[in-house]
């Protein structure tokens, strides 16, 4: 797959420019995007072969997990085991923003996302342009938080 730059407005992201993102994601290819912290390059968390790519992209060891951006509290929820009030409490207070709740994963979750864990690390961004590509794919994105 080709390089090529989406030009977006960070806080007000075209409709198309999103949707343009979304299509490279469909076709397992890798977006960078902006959280509060870092710029992730990002695939379908539930697509095994486009997280590998992440890997290979970074030179990222296998046994480094992964951060899930979601969507919200619902699809957090998703693919997680058990989803405890706790967090609940913390997802309500401090999501979306730079809170990762680190929680027993669903089956959902492939193993490379986790580094073989069985714990899944999940965030909701706030950045515009991420909570909207994760709306507009309606999946989570797996991203390296550093």
């Amino acid at each position: 797959m080709k390089t090529r730059v989406i030009q977006v407005d960070p806080q007000q992201p075209s409709a198309s420019a999103l949707a343009d993102a979304a299509d490279v994601l469909s076709r397992r290819g890798l977006v960078a995007f902006a959280t509060e912290t870092v710029y992730g390059l990002g695939a379908l968390a539930t697509d095994p072969a486009a997280v590998d790519r992440i890997y290979h992209a970074k030179g990222r060891p296998p046994f480094n997990p992964l951060i899930v951006h979601v969507e919200g509290i619902t699809q957090a929820r998703q693919f997680t085991a058990v989803w405890p009030k706790a967090a609940d409490r913390l997802a309500g207070t401090f999501w979306p923003g730079p809170l990762t709740l680190v929680l027993n994963r669903s089956s959902l979750i492939p193993d490379i996302v986790t580094g073989g864990r069985e714990t899944v690390a999940l965030r909701v961004p706030l950045p515009p342009v991420a909570r909207g590509l994760i709306e507009r794919v309606g999946q989570p994105l797996a991203a390296p938080s550093a």
